[in-house]
């Protein structure tokens, strides 16, 4: 439930919404039906000032950490937008991709070439001939196959060797869904504890490469530091690196009831854990996504129709197209009518796609929803702009950046002629 206070709106809304004199919700200082209005919906809002604030924490806790050097790296796989990674390149975080399409994003927002970490469990040999080309700052290998592909790109090649970590599944298992656990030893991702030695000595025999250290992620949304000191102490056992990257992780609340740790609490955690168990001069790299950009966003929506069918039924004109990750992992989110904040009417707050399972809040209380309603759901800054698709033809949504009560659009609406842009019939 969202309460609006002194200073602003309060709950899972970016920091400074609030209540505007028409007890209309404003994001950055923009009416959402005013938005809605000039912009159409679905839409993705984001409260540009949250964003950066959002960056500048992480990066003033980083900094603040005792122990070794520690340096932020975006997710961007959470919010693959130019604008986004042009914020955060700005505000000095590192950027983490997983694939060519995120590396020319990064570089096209700006990021250094040697502040780009490149990631992928399958890269193919035209990304790691990219990654090589660019020179970026660490290629995370994740197999033998990639040591091989690595060693015949670099054979022969007259340049600095590239600097490299590898990625081990420390066997370390976070409280979160299934499919976003990675730290389990069976996992599609990196090594196993107990390939990791012969691994390093295929990369210590190859000239062109220079191994500093250890990746290990183990899961997103994790609303419990534990597993992160777990995952820190079943590394240290690997030996003195260099360079340990601790992956990111860190969850955010969808929910008012949600408590996750602060920015602050995290990064110390794993500051903490880093001087205990891998040593007090090594590089620290930490790799959040979900936790910078989510909060900063919503989404709006209109409702197109209201009926009652044993539920209450509210659809409106998005869905799974725009907002994935309900339908993919049961995701949770709060609903609210833009004007009308609160209320008791329980509905099931649903897309406009040809799917049963197309539900972006099964248990949405709203005051009184109406054809013609903008509807918000906040949180909406992390894999929702990411897995965007055209499922039912429907366009892809924009993004709008607010701030100061200024609007601008970042990112286009997509239009019919796009979607069928590529075809050559």
């Amino acid at each position: 439930m969202a309460i609006e206070t002194s200073t602003g709106l309060l709950g899972v809304f970016p920091v400074g919404s609030r209540l505007n004199e028409r007890q209309r919700v404003e994001v950055g200082g923009c009416d959402l039906i005013e938005l809605a209005a000039e912009y159409g919906t679905p839409a993705y809002v984001v409260a540009e000032d949250d964003l950066r604030a959002r960056a500048r924490r992480f990066v003033a806790a980083a900094h603040s950490a005792t122990g070794a050097p520690m340096s932020v790296v975006f997710a961007s796989k959470a919010f693959p937008c130019i604008a986004v990674l042009e914020v955060l390149a700005e505000e000095g975080l590192w950027c983490d991709v997983a694939s060519g399409g995120e590396l020319y994003l990064a570089l096209r927002a700006g990021f250094a070439p040697g502040r780009i970490v490149m990631h992928g469990n399958a890269k193919s040999e035209d990304e790691l001939r990219a990654a090589l080309e660019h020179r970026v700052g660490l290629i995370v290998i994740d197999n033998f196959d990639e040591i091989r592909r690595l060693e015949e790109l670099v054979a022969g090649r007259d340049a600095a060797p590239q600097p490299v970590l590898i990625r081990v599944t420390p066997d370390v298992r976070g409280d979160t869904h299934a499919k976003i656990s990675t730290g389990q030893a069976n996992s599609k991702f990196g090594f196993s504890l107990a390939d990791v030695q012969p691994a390093l000595d295929r990369i210590a025999a190859i000239g062109g490469l220079s191994l500093r250290g250890i990746h290990a992620h183990i899961g997103s949304q994790l609303l419990d530091l534990e597993p992160f000191r777990r995952s820190a102490a079943q590394l240290g056992q690997l030996g003195p690196f260099a360079t340990w990257d601790l992956g990111g992780g860190l969850g955010v609340a969808y929910l008012c009831e949600q408590q996750p740790p602060t920015i602050e609490q995290y990064v110390d955690a794993l500051a903490q854990a880093a001087r205990e168990h891998l040593g007090e001069h090594s590089q620290l790299l930490i790799e959040p996504g979900r936790a910078l950009t989510a909060p900063s966003a919503v989404t709006i929506y209109t409702v197109q129709v209201v009926k009652h069918n044993v539920s209450t039924w509210v659809a409106v004109d998005g869905g799974m197209s725009d907002n994935l990750r309900p339908m993919l992992y049961s995701a949770v989110y709060e609903a609210h009518v833009a004007d009308r904040i609160g209320g008791s009417t329980e509905c099931v707050l649903a897309g406009k796609h040809c799917e049963s399972g197309d539900v972006l809040v099964a248990k949405a209380i709203l005051d009184d929803p109406r054809v013609g309603d903008v509807v918000v759901t906040p949180v909406t800054g992390a894999y929702t702009y990411a897995m965007a698709n055209n499922y039912n033809g429907v366009p892809r949504p924009p993004v709008i950046f607010c701030s100061g009560g200024q609007a601008r659009v970042v990112e286009r609406r997509e239009t019919f002629e796009d979607m069928a842009a590529r075809s050559v019939t």
